[in-house]
């Protein structure tokens, strides 16, 4: 079953999962920490307090736990396991701004990280947020710039490389990974770094939040209605090294995301690798199935090496 016929399962609450009141927690020995000092920007309301949801559904065997209604944005820092790459990944889940799939594309994506040496840092970020909008269950500007969630990520970035010393990484190897909803936002983060979503609040958004490279998996809104570029998402030359992941029979978000990011990034002259698969649907994410696009991490890990991220 598909990601996103299981989300849309659990937020009409159609008693196939288990829903629990309550502020999502990383596993022992993990903090989350907050990412602003006090109340984020431009809080927005949502429809209740934070809760975390499984699915008894599975997915590649497993249930899908996400979390919603996020007001108290956090990261979290899992340092990486043996010889330390010097290089970090910030994570950021997908769920169509509704939901985060917190395990599935967060804790799960970090645990693969770290065996590689590279530290991960889960973003809990604000959901609902735009371009989906809760009172209406609807998305009426579906390529807005979701400025909240934005925020959250250029403020993430930034405590990134603030803590580098502290966190014993190299603020020059700073990196985003996201899926669908999330790999908008990296394409946002890739492009809009730049433009000042919120005032300073400390000596640490003093920093880039430019990324050193992106990773943007079966990536949505980035296509308008006519198979145009989302011009809310302005490629340049300055666009980080791009990595590509979709498989031609997303049904969700669509192949033609990746193709059309593909093409602007390549005729920008910023670096982009792209892999299509015939199959895999929307949503595989890291979990082993029959199809070959199952091996995506083992091709990110070897373009990783190629830009110079981390060593042999």
């Amino acid at each position: 079953m598909k990601l996103q016929s299981i989300v849309l399962c659990l937020l009409a609450a159609c008693g196939s999962a288990h829903a629990e009141t309550m502020d999502w927690q990383p596993s022992a020995g993990h903090t989350q920490i907050p990412i602003w000092p006090g109340v984020a920007p431009d809080l927005q309301p949502v429809p209740g307090l934070e809760t975390v949801t499984s699915s008894k559904e599975l997915l590649a065997g497993k249930p899908v736990i996400t979390v919603t209604n996020v007001t108290r944005p956090t990261m979290t820092v899992y340092a990486p396991e043996g010889k330390n790459t010097g290089a970090t990944v910030l994570v950021i889940p997908g769920g169509g701004f509704q939901i985060l799939a917190i395990d599935f594309e967060g804790t799960e994506v970090c645990d693969w990280l770290t065996s590689k040496g590279i530290t991960c840092v889960l973003l809990k970020y604000r959901v609902p947020s735009e371009p989906y909008v809760w009172k209406c269950d609807c998305r009426p500007h579906n390529r807005s710039v979701s400025v909240s969630s934005l925020q959250d990520v250029q403020r993430a970035m930034r405590l990134v490389r603030f803590h580098a010393a502290e966190w014993h990484i190299d603020p020059h190897k700073v990196g985003v990974l996201g899926f669908s909803a999330g790999g908008y936002l990296v394409a946002e983060i890739s492009t809009l770094f730049e433009r000042h979503l919120y005032t300073p609040v400390d000596a640490a958004d003093k920093e880039s939040s430019r990324p050193d490279f992106a990773m943007p998996i079966y990536p949505g809104h980035l296509v308008t209605a006519d198979g145009k570029l989302n011009p809310n998402v302005p490629v340049t030359s300055k666009t980080p090294p791009t990595f590509l992941v979709q498989a031609e029979d997303d049904d969700v978000d669509g192949v033609h995301q990746s193709l059309v990011y593909y093409t602007a990034l390549a005729k920008a002259g910023a670096p982009v690798e792209i892999h299509l698969y015939e199959h895999g649907g929307h949503a595989f994410g890291l979990r082993r199935t029959k199809f070959p696009i199952t091996e995506w991490p083992r091709l990110s890990e070897v373009w990783l090496r190629t830009i110079g991220m981390v060593e042999d």
